[in-house]
């Protein structure tokens, strides 16, 4: 290894290969040694990411299908709210979720699969991933799956069918820092089932290939917006882990570190890292349009990120594809600097 001029350069891929090796074991060790290694860094709590405060959204659906008062979950400011508006993110919180209020030809239908669960002195978020249906005798017949998510960033209520859900998301807030690692408390109840099924609402609910996993996904991006709205991206840093089995209690304060510049060379890269998941997100731009997040290429380690997207969710696959009973709970989300 050659030091000249403030760089370092390598003279054979091999010393290459165990520089990056190095580098993946003194991450495992570093992550291992929490909470001690989190006491020499700062915590910066995100906002509301204690789950300790939750809106209460009692909203009736239509009569033409029971019309039940459903409780609809939002993180923000404790608060009880009763009539059927529309939720825009409030008192500052940064979250949404999949908790959702949809009218689809006139008749109001809620699905709620994130939930406040009582933990110690105060709460703790509890994703499900569930069935949700609507029935009316020649009108409407649609079942889907619905995966619990927490995400940073917007849902564009009402809902107004289950096509291209995604466009409903404007994915991720404004974020300028560059932290070195994500905390946060979890806890994973997994299905039985060796297959995910497929569920969208139209034609045949089908069974799809491969276990379902929880996930946690956190994204740093560098985006611009060209002349006609389009939206581009490159990806400045990389956390994205996944949970292959049950765990008997509350995993805490457990700390994965993030990646950042191109990581495919990295021994910590997996193929999923890649893209948030199996479909495109959407933000919306200067003109108010919701449109894809185009992520064309990897950022550099020195890149300022301007974005950040977070997200938990109890099924990996995408919107519509999972195995009910998988759960994930979540608490004190941290970002350590």
């Amino acid at each position: 290894m050659r030091w000249g001029s403030g760089t370092i350069s390598f003279e054979t891929m091999e010393e290459m290969k165990r520089i990056r090796m190095l580098t993946a074991i003194v991450w495992a060790s570093l992550s291992l040694c929490l909470p001690l290694w989190a006491q020499h860094h700062t915590v910066e709590p995100i906002p509301f990411g204690d789950m300790n405060q939750w809106v209460d959204r009692q909203i009736k659906e239509s009569g033409i299908i029971g019309g039940a008062t459903k409780h609809v979950y939002a993180i923000a400011p404790t608060a009880t709210v009763t009539d059927n508006s529309a939720y825009r993110n409030r008192g500052g919180s940064p979250w949404a979720s999949s908790n959702v209020m949809a009218r689809v030809m006139g008749v109001t239908k809620t699905n709620t699969s994130v939930f406040p669960e009582k933990r110690d002195s105060g709460f703790c978020a509890r994703l499900d991933t569930r069935m949700e249906s609507v029935k009316v005798a020649g009108l409407l017949d649609i079942t889907v799956l619905a995966a619990g998510s927490i995400f940073l960033g917007e849902t564009h209520e009402p809902i107004k069918g289950t096509k291209n859900p995604q466009k409903m998301i404007n994915s991720g807030i404004a974020f300028t820092k560059k932290p070195i690692a994500v905390q946060f408390d979890y806890k994973v109840k997994m299905s039985d089932r060796e297959k995910r099924i497929r569920a969208t609402g139209f034609g045949k609910i089908a069974d799809v290939e491969g276990k379902d996993f929880p996930a946690v996904i956190l994204l740093l991006q560098k985006r611009w917006e060209d002349s006609k709205g389009n939206i581009y991206a490159k990806r400045v840093g990389t956390m994205v882990v996944r949970y292959y089995a049950s765990t008997t209690d509350w995993r805490n304060k457990v700390t994965y570190p993030i990646l950042y510049g191109d990581i495919t060379g990295d021994p910590a890269y997996k193929a999923h890292m890649m893209r948030l998941q199996v479909e495109e997100r959407y933000a919306v731009n200067s003109k108010g349009n919701s449109v894809p997040i185009h992520e064309v290429a990897w950022g550099t380690a020195d890149d300022e990120p301007t974005h950040l997207i977070l997200q938990f969710t109890s099924s990996h696959g995408g919107a519509y594809v999972g195995s009910p009973g998988n759960s994930l709970w979540v608490d004190n989300v941290n970002l350590i600097y």
